[in-house]
Formats: C-alpha cells, sequence, structure tokens
C-alpha cells in the first residue's frame, strides 16, 4: 500500500495536489523524517489522545511531543490521555499500527493540529504504511485542514529536535 484508501479518497474529494514518496521503512516519525532528510519541524505526526467523550488526533511536529494539561486547557477536555495502541487499529483500519496519517478528519475523528505546523513551507506526514508519506504544500494542507482547530499544545523535544533536524528548518 503506498497510500491508504481512506486518505486518498479523502484528498481525491477536495481535489488536494499532493505526492506520495517512498521511504525507508521506520517505526517513528522522527526517524521517518531522518531517513527520508525532512526537517522534523516539517514531519506532522499524529497522536491519538482520549478522554471520556471520546478519541481526537492531534497532530504535531515529530520534534515534539503533546503536552497533555496545555491541549486539553486549550480543548477545554480534560483530562486527556493517550490512547493505547490496541485501540487504533478499529480507528484506522487501512493503516499500519504506528503509521497514521496527520488527516482525522479522514477518519471522522476529532482533529486538531499544534500552530507550529502552520509556519512550515511543506508538510509531510504518513500515508498508511511505514515506507510511504505524503508531502503537500503548506497551502495545500491549509486547506485539506481549513476546518480543523489549532492550538499550541506540544513542547520540542531537545533531543528529536536535533535527530529529526528540527534545528534547521
Amino acid at each position: 500500500m503506498a497510500i491508504s484508501r481512506t486518505l486518498h479518497d479523502f484528498l481525491a474529494a477536495r481535489h488536494s495536489q499532493y505526492e506520495v514518496l517512498p521511504h525507508p521503512r521506520t517505526a517513528a516519525s522522527a526517524a521517518t523524517a531522518q531517513a527520508a532528510h525532512v526537517p522534523g519541524r516539517r514531519f506532522a505526526k499524529a497522536v491519538v489522545v482520549e478522554d471520556d467523550a471520546g478519541y481526537m488526533l492531534a497532530v504535531l511536529p515529530s520534534t515534539h511531543h503533546v503536552a497533555l494539561t496545555e491541549l486539553g486547557a486549550a480543548l477545554e477536555r480534560r483530562p486527556l490521555r493517550l490512547a493505547k495502541e490496541s485501540e487504533l487499529a478499529p480507528l484506522f483500519d487501512d493503516c499500519a499500527l504506528g503509521a497514521l496519517p496527520a488527516l482525522g478528519t479522514a477518519y471522522q475523528l476529532p482533529t486538531v493540529i499544534e500552530k507550529d505546523l502552520d509556519e512550515q513551507p511543506d508538510i509531510y506526514f504518513e500515508a498508511g504504511d511505514h515506507e510511504h508519506m505524503v508531502h503537500m504544500t503548506r497551502s495545500e494542507f491549509l486547506r485539506a485542514t481549513a476546518q480543523v482547530p489549532r492550538a499550541h499544545f506540544s513542547r520540542i523535544d531537545a533531543g528529536l529536535s536535533r535527530v529529526a533536524g528540527g534545528d534547521t528548518a
């Protein structure tokens, strides 16, 4: 699979301009950014969080980690916790575990995007497997996520920032 069917259909319905790029097999977003020679700040990772109201997708640079307290405050949803990996398969049934696309609305999943991503000229994210990524320009990403709320809810992970090239973007 180069791109998940759900993601492909979502992007096609919106006439989105994007490209699917291969990358060496990796198991984490920061490693994908590094292997693909993409600045970590431009690689959007998807993290599923939950509370009593249900699941939500938080999208942030691969060089960052979710600050659950800040995210909960921004969304007025508390307490938030990271979803267990075993809970993700039904939410993303056409994706490999750990290769979640950053467009939760394609999966009818409430989504929030870290504002820092909107500053990047290009956005990359998992296509649904561990060997392909989607590349979109900032304007296309903004268009595809126009109805998605933005907030500051992450912190730079100093170790990941250096490894994934986040300091250069």
